[in-house]
């Protein structure tokens, strides 16, 4: 289920996957064709902007892949993306229960947003700019409210964006705002559909930190639909990819061996807090998959820096980030490679870049 939480408060509403029920990816998995059944799934990405993902695209894409694991990888994404992949209808019922959210807004909606400023700072991508719309259109919708009108003298600064990951980029942009233009004092709120809790932790301390820094006072605060758990200290219980051993062919030991120094492995058995993988068989075979895969990516894409790591962009030497989110409007770098890189791989999921 999507869970909207700010500092222990939760409303439930909905789930991933255009509110299939919590059995959804099991009941698709025992589909004669999990080729359509993957591609209806994540039908609307990048809608009008690149043909529609049909059977034929994915087969393509798991072509790619030895003949033996195809069947399996598909049948474990079934499960993986009804929970962690973000269609246009789950970002928009995010936005519209945020509006009306008491927790957030209190008794009066169109008084609280009346005297909120919403902050656009991202000068990369359109994430920010596409949420902000969809705000727009929401508060028009269900409180009469233009957002242009919004925030004359306000009470709260909302910074909106989609996915935190490592949080690099909403940290600098609200580093710059805080010792920057932002009032000595200032009640911040970050509206995000999904965060990962070890970059949003820092990202929070960092923001915090600036502010005083620069003598200000800021209240921080985070608006979610659901949090990843991504924390070195929850490898055995997390909600991304963690290989519990490297694959024993030779390029990927190389690329091991090349990072000089032993790879983050988690213990066989733990769980996703968020239940995101079907178990652990499906679970380990993305890994081991993606893994030897994304090393076999870096070595024939000629424009990938050291950064981008087999199970995703990662600054830190590493495997991956691993993260399995996508959503409708683009597939982040911090995926898995296989996922997202061109030719000459052909991609589940064409990026956009920034």
């Amino acid at each position: 289920m999507l869970r909207f939480e700010l500092s222990g408060h939760v409303l439930v509403t909905g789930s991933p996957g255009d509110a299939k029920d919590a059995n959804w990816g099991r009941s698709m998995a025992s589909t004669p064709n999990l080729r359509a059944a993957v591609a209806a799934l994540i039908a609307d990405y990048r809608a009008g902007e690149i043909p529609t993902l049909d059977s034929v695209h994915v087969d393509r894409w798991v072509s790619q892949f030895p003949s033996a694991v195809r069947e399996p990888i598909l049948l474990e994404l079934l499960h993986v993306f009804g929970r962690t992949y973000f269609t246009r209808a789950n970002v928009q019922t995010f936005i519209d229960s945020i509006v009306l959210n008491a927790n957030f807004v209190g008794p009066n909606p169109g008084q609280f947003w009346q005297g909120v400023k919403v902050l656009n700072l991202q000068t990369a991508g359109n994430s920010q700019r596409d949420m902000i719309a969809l705000l727009a259109e929401s508060l028009q919708r269900q409180c009469g409210l233009a957002l242009t009108s919004c925030g004359v003298t306000p009470h709260t600064y909302l910074y909106l964006d989609d996915v935190l990951f490592s949080g690099g980029r909403i940290r600098s942009d609200l580093v710059n705002w805080v010792t920057g233009i932002a009032p000595a004092k200032a009640k911040l709120a970050v509206l995000i559909i999904g965060s990962h809790t070890l970059g949003q932790w820092y990202s929070g301390n960092k923001i915090v930190e600036a502010a005083k820094a620069a003598g200000k006072t800021i209240d921080l605060s985070w608006w979610r639909a659901v949090a990843f758990e991504d924390r070195k200290s929850e490898i055995n219980n997390s909600d991304v990819l963690r290989p519990v051993a490297v694959p024993a062919d030779p390029a990927t030991q190389a690329y091991v061996a090349s990072l000089g120094g032993a790879p983050l492995i988690r213990a066989v058995g733990g769980k996703s807090p968020l239940g995101i993988f079907s178990g652990e068989a499906g679970r380990h075979l993305l890994e081991q998959e993606f893994l030897a895969a994304g090393v076999r990516v870096r070595g024939v894409c000629p424009y990938f820096d050291k950064y981008m790591r087999p199970l995703g962009r990662m600054m830190f030497e590493s495997l991956g980030f691993g993260s399995t989110i996508v959503t409708y409007r683009n597939c982040p770098n911090n995926a898995p490679l296989v996922f997202w890189a061109d030719h000459p791989w052909y991609p589940l999921f064409p990026r956009k870049p920034n």
